[in-house]
Order: C-alpha cells, then sequence, then structure tokens
C-alpha cells in the first residue's frame, strides 16, 4: 500500500516541509525558492541532499529548475494530485471547502459503481472482510476507532470488485478518504450516523443486488456531503 514518505530522517523532512509549504499555498504557485545554498543552509543539510529531496518534489510535479530563472513552484494543474504525499500535504493544512467538493465529487463517481461490482463479484471471504468493517463500525467507542474502521469497510468494498484498478485506487487515496471520514463523522451531532447508511451497502452486496448496492451507496456519499455542508454553514 503506499503510504506517504516518512519524516524521521533529514531528507524526508526536507520534502515533508517544502512540500507542505507549497501545498498549503504558502509558496504559491509562480514563486521562486531561495537559492539552493542559501535553501540547503536554512535547512541544515548539503547541497547534494537537498537536490536529492527537490529531484522527489520534481517528480511530484511541485517544481520546476531553470537554468536562468531557478527552481520555481508549478502552477497546480501540473501537481500529481494523486500522489500519496501530496494528498496528504493537503488534508495536513485542513481541506478547504473546494478540495472537500472535488473529493466528494470522486466519491460519487467511483464508489457506487464500486458497490455494485462488489455485489455482483464478492467472495464469501470478501463478503466477511466488509462484515467485520461494518461490526468494527458499530462497536467504535470513539472517533479514532469510527474512523478507522469506516476506512476498513470503504476498502473491503473495492477489494470485493475484484477489479484490481479500483483496488489500487484505494492504496492511492487512502490518506484523503480517512481525512474526510473523520470531517465528516466530527461535524454530526452522533459520529455514528451514518452507520445504516453502511448497513444497506452491505446488506444488498450480501444479497448480491448490485442497483441496491449503487443507491444506497450514493445515498450514502449524499448524505456525509450535506452533512459537511450544514455545518459549514452554521460555521459560516
Amino acid at each position: 500500500m503506499v503510504k506517504p514518505i516518512a519524516t524521521r530522517n533529514l531528507h524526508g523532512q526536507v520534502i515533508h516541509e517544502l512540500g507542505r509549504l507549497i501545498v498549503s499555498g504558502e509558496i504559491k504557485p509562480g514563486q521562486s525558492l531561495p537559492r539552493e545554498e542559501l535553501l540547503a543552509e536554512r535547512m541544515s543539510m548539503s547541497r547534494t541532499a537537498l537536490r536529492e529531496a527537490m529531484k522527489v518534489l520534481s517528480a511530484k510535479g511541485l517544481i520546476e529548475s531553470r537554468q536562468k530563472t531557478g527552481t520555481r513552484v508549478r502552477e497546480t494543474i501540473h501537481w500529481n494530485q494523486l500522489d500519496a504525499d501530496v494528498l496528504a500535504w493537503r488534508c495536513e493544512s485542513m481541506p478547504t471547502e473546494d478540495f472537500v467538493e472535488k473529493l466528494v465529487e470522486m466519491r460519487e463517481i467511483i464508489e457506487p459503481a464500486a458497490a455494485a461490482a462488489a455485489a455482483r463479484r464478492r467472495t464469501a471471504e470478501q463478503l466477511v472482510a466488509v462484515e467485520t468493517a461494518y461490526e468494527a463500525m458499530a462497536a467504535a467507542r470513539n472517533l479514532d476507532e469510527w474512523t478507522s474502521a469506516d476506512l476498513a469497510f470503504h476498502e473491503a468494498v473495492l477489494h470485493a470488485t475484484n477489479n484490481e484498478l479500483m483496488i489500487s485506487l484505494f492504496s492511492v487515496i487512502e490518506t484523503a478518504l480517512g481525512t474526510y471520514f473523520a470531517l465528516s463523522a466530527s461535524t454530526a451531532s452522533n459520529f455514528k450516523y451514518s452507520l445504516p447508511h453502511h448497513q444497506k451497502v452491505y446488506e444488498a452486496i450480501r444479497r448480491r443486488q448490485p442497483e441496491v448496492a449503487r443507491q444506497a451507496m450514493q445515498k450514502m456519499v449524499a448524505d456525509s456531503r450535506s452533512n459537511i455542508r450544514r455545518h459549514r454553514k452554521a460555521k459560516a
């Protein structure tokens, strides 16, 4: 499973710090980074190590280096938006309303179809995984346990599609989904408010009812979006 870069060593810390500053907008697209020697001194690392870190950020589409103009932050259209680190940095800086809306839109496209496919193709073992995740959600004692179980539920559904492309997609967007599920649950008066929706999805998959599963997942995503919107309006 794809995971964000570990930040335990200096190299990782530099990637994380610069990446976070760029993705959060503190260093804006088009803005130049300090010269290599100044940045290396500021980051307390060798220029060789800094170059390696910059290569990582360049591979993620965040920066570009040119001989005469130096290193600049690229426009967001060039960023690898599904990169695990880029998603983690967006979530770390607290998802913006625009980002949440785009994530919901992606869920609306993918997850109902995944639920329908899971109802058609799931194996007995895969159904057990969905059921186990659902039961963990029902038994959750706090928001952290709920979010972990919620993530496991959606992962189990995607695995039950037996479509390796959908399964791989989950590993890419896991960080963003985890943040979204926590945000959705935390804005509700009861963090288990969506449990009945999950039960309907599980039951439809168990009974091999693709269209019922599709509609139940659509309702779940729509209800989650409405809950977050109501919360944002109440805070405005």
